[in-house]
């Protein structure tokens, strides 16, 4: 029993009579994965070489976002939408290309009957690179050792190569999808611009409800979920909401050799500890429900109790997740994480403003407004201003009872036959949200396999991907398109 079944059952047992205990064991028992039945998948054909090469291409564009847009290179950006047509010729053959502002590109593929579209989306701008940390060259594409290098190979240049390369091959074979198909893609989402969300409005003004909406997400990944052995395709139902909030205190400053009581950093310092002492409280929202039931019948004992169970072990794991923090603890509940502070110039004067940021990511059981409620009691103290930079409200939960969410299921099912697909929530932001407010029909998911050590390179050094998780890639986006 590894240290988290310890924590949980440890904490729980000792409070549960024979009764409850008894119940735990039936439940137990009825807690089991349903049949399986044996499925023939056909091999997927297609120009491999051509694909490596079109993301190659792509990375090759030097589409860096920054929050100070004047560092951007415009130019960069305008290279790869002009390489587009070569690189996907098919797609321009049949589809029509709209621009809106904030460099958000929107292809429509008629369908051969009217109907509720499929939307996939990704974006092709990337994150600033410290060139001097990484093995290769982040914008050269190299293909070492059966690995592709560069930035964007994950985080989304390889799901935009999905969705377009998959559309280009099909349309190439003769293929119309049953209703129409929409590519959408943004080139500023790494900043939070608006680039998704006017195509959103544009689809609003034209009366348009699609049957699904794909983006970044998920993924099928190993070893991250408690006594599962089986890798997992994690489809994002919902995205935490986010708020960047500022305390600060104000002061007469001084100089430090006759410092004060109770100065602004010293009152700082206070209402971190408060609120780091104070979490908000533990809520297992709709989509963790969900996966917990779904993965949790897979699990090995005693994991299998915890799951086929939860709320009687809640009041255990609220403990153990307010001490452990990570991944679980941010399923669980919102989090707060302070990332920047300001005081004084000088390390002699008393500042007469200290500020620090804190990011806060929002469970869908919360709203942007409760968590400013807990922040000021909390902290408790007039003298700490509280303030909201940016931020906004968890998207909707989306549906798993439809063709949808079935769509995209049946899709990584059959690319990856050994995972177990399941529904989650996704505590990154993305383009995605913007669709909830004209969809409960909004996933999120990769379409690739990828291990810890790959995905801690997004937004980091040496981002890279294997040929061979690049080739299922498109054989996801292959199925998926199939399915329209």
């Amino acid at each position: 029993m590894n240290k988290l079944a310890k924590g949980i059952v440890g904490g729980s047992l000792a409070t549960l009579g024979a009764a409850a205990a008894a119940t735990l064991a039936v439940r137990t028992v009825q807690f089991t994965p349903p049949e399986e039945e044996p499925r023939s998948i056909e091999p997927i054909g297609f120009d491999f070489d051509a694909a490596v090469n079109c993301l190659q291409q792509l990375i090759r564009c030097r589409t860096v976002s920054y929050y100070d847009r004047s560092l951007e290179d415009d130019a960069e950006f305008e290279k790869l939408i002009a390489l587009l047509p070569e690189l996907y010729p098919h797609v321009f053959e049949a589809c029509t290309l709209t621009r809106f502002d904030d460099r958000a590109l929107l292809f429509k593929w008629p369908g051969r009957e009217p109907g509720n579209p499929s939307v996939l989306m990704a974006h092709y701008d990337v994150v600033p690179v410290d060139e001097s940390l990484w093995e290769h060259d982040p914008f050269c594409a190299e293909i070492i050792d059966g690995v592709l290098w560069g930035r964007g190979t994950l985080d989304t240049k390889v799901t935009f190569n999905g969705a377009m390369f998959s559309a280009n091959t099909l349309i190439g074979r003769g293929f119309v999808p049953k209703h129409d198909v929409y590519l959408a893609f943004s080139g500023c989402e790494e900043i939070s611009g608006p680039g998704a969300a006017h195509i959103v409005d544009w689809f609003i003004e034209q009366g348009i409800t699609p049957e699904m909406v794909l983006d970044e997400g998920g993924a099928v990944v190993q070893d991250v979920f408690p006594g599962l052995e089986r890798p997992c395709g994690l489809i994002g139902i919902a995205e935490k909401g986010m708020a960047d909030v500022r305390l600060s205190v104000a002061s007469n400053g001084g100089h430090a050799s006759a410092p004060k009581p109770h100065s602004p950093v010293v009152a700082l310092a206070e209402a971190i500890d408060a609120v780091e002492s104070r979490p908000m409280p533990l809520k297992i929202s709709e989509p963790v429900r969900k996966m917990l039931d779904t993965l949790g019948r897979y699990t090995a004992m005693p994991f299998r109790t915890i799951f086929s169970t939860i709320d009687a072990f809640t009041p255990a794991l609220d403990v153990f997740t307010r001490k452990t923090g990570g991944n679980l603890n941010a399923l669980l509940r919102t989090t707060v994480a302070f990332t920047q502070m300001q005081g004084s110039a000088a390390p002699n004067v008393i500042p007469s403003t200290a500020s620090v940021v804190a990011n806060i990511r929002i469970n869908t059981e919360d709203t942007l407004d409760g968590v400013l409620a807990h922040l000021e009691a909390a902290i408790d103290d007039s003298s700490v201003k509280v303030e909201v930079i940016d931020g906004w409200n968890p998207s909707p939960v989306s549906r798993t009872d439809c063709e949808g969410y079935e769509r995209v299921a049946r899709a990584v099912a059959d690319t990856w036959p050994e995972c177990v697909v399941s529904p989650y929530i996704m505590v990154q932001c993305s383009d995605a949200r913007h669709w909830g407010r004209i969809s409960d029909r909004v996933y999120r998911f990769c379409g690739y396999d990828v291990t810890s050590e790959e995905l801690a390179t997004i937004h980091g050094n040496n981002e890279r991907i294997p040929l061979d998780v690049l080739r299922r890639n498109i054989e996801f986006y292959l199925r998926v398109v199939e399915q329209c």
